[in-house]
């Protein structure tokens, strides 16, 4: 048992500011308010108190090509079965494989993170080996897995079938890359044997406006719209949206995840966030491919403040900003694929204690702090 004394707590849902402590036993938080003083006593008088961050959406494989090909196009990049990482991913022996996942791992752990969401590629056997990567190290991978079987313009609904129930066993979702690469029959088999299961059905859609436009041109129809229509649970990037896709995903209420650092570093555009936010849409962050960005949430979370003010010339809200990081995956609904904590008496203690440098709570986080300035890492039963 121990005390978090005299800290200015980000609590609950909407990281309200409050200076109280907290009090954890086996894992837990079982008591906040300012006069509980329990078990070992640390105290961090006038720093900041914030749950820990989740990484909305990665792709931890591409670990073993960190900066190669860049200047390329998206397609280059990361488009199967012939871009630049699955073309890596092809030629990696297994441990090599594992010891860059591991390394990207430690490395969100040192900054704060103890969830990310990855899409994993290689079928069953990267699922795997991904839960084998991660198996030591105080993090929880949320694996969407896909599969070969899933691509081309006519494939094989039956085997496509026998894949998704295979992956879901091990798997906590599927995740196939974009709707350039499946059809519409694929995509409503994925969905619906996800939401049977419990689990997440995610996709890549209007990444950039080139995508848009042919899926547009191929059947009159934005790639947004396909991911509305056939119900997957989650949709990534939404960096070129057109027309009414925005409202429809407000209206659908479907979980999404932006990536601007990865869309700045692919030159695909500046995700319209403050669109997003106004009509009541609450998305998560991500770093998207480690081949291209590092997994820091912090250098995350700065990038999105100035970009989005910037290019929008309106300034975002920097509470709503952090629960992108941290609190905002709560709402998704899929609660036996996602546990993540809340400080709020009776959940798992997954917590940052940060450096305190300004008044402000939010911006001491997004724009003053950097991995040094994590003083302490609370993880359920760790202390780092």
């Amino acid at each position: 048992m121990f005390t978090i004394a005299n800290g200015i707590i980000l609590k609950g849902k909407d990281l309200v500011p409050t200076r109280e402590n907290i009090v954890v036993d086996d894992g837990r938080i079982i008591e906040i308010g300012k006069g509980f003083l329990e078990g070992k006593i640390i105290d961090v008088d006038g720093s900041v108190v914030c749950p820990s961050f989740i990484n909305g959406h990665m792709h931890i494989g591409d670990s073993i090509i960190k900066d190669e090909g860049y200047g390329l196009s998206l397609s280059e990049m990361v488009k199967p079965p012939n871009g630049v990482k699955h073309v890596a991913l092809s030629d990696v022996s297994d441990d090599e494989l594992i010891q860059a996942m591991k390394y990207s791992m430690w490395d969100m752990v040192y900054g704060g993170t103890t969830h990310f969401i990855d899409y994993r590629e290689g079928g069953l056997k990267g699922v795997k080996l991904l839960r084998k990567a991660s198996e030591d190290i105080p993090i929880k991978p949320i694996i969407l897995g896909r599969d070969d079987s899933f691509y081309g313009d006519d494939p094989d609904l039956s085997k496509v079938k026998i894949a998704i129930r295979k992956l879901l066993k091990f798997a906590d979702g599927i995740a196939p890359s974009g709707f350039g690469e499946i059809t519409m029959d694929v995509a409503e088999l994925i969905s619906k044997e996800c939401e049977k299961a419990g689990k997440i059905s995610s996709i890549h859609v209007a990444e950039s406006e080139l995508n848009q436009i042919e899926s547009l041109n191929a059947c009159g129809l934005s790639e947004i719209e396909k991911g509305v229509i056939n119900n997957f649970s989650q949709l990534v990037h939404l960096t070129n949206p057109k027309n009414e896709d925005l409202n429809s995903v407000s209206v659908s209420a479907q979980n999404v995840v932006v990536c601007p650092r990865a869309n700045a570093t692919l030159n695909v555009g500046i995700v319209p966030l403050n669109k997003m936010l106004d009509l009541g849409i609450t998305p998560l962050l991500g770093t998207d491919n480690v081949m291209i960005n590092s997994p820091n949430m912090l250098r995350e979370l700065e990038f999105t403040l100035k970009i989005i003010s910037v290019y929008y010339k309106k300034y975002i809200d920097p509470s709503n900003l952090l629960k992108m990081a941290t609190t905002n995956i709560c709402g998704f609904g899929i609660n036996n694929v996602i546990d993540k904590s809340l400080i709020t008496e009776d959940n798992l203690a997954e917590f940052n204690v940060f450096n305190s440098f300004s008044k402000n709570p939010y911006l001491n986080i997004i724009n003053r702090c950097e991995t040094k300035n994590i003083l302490y890492r609370i993880n359920r039963r760790t202390i780092i």
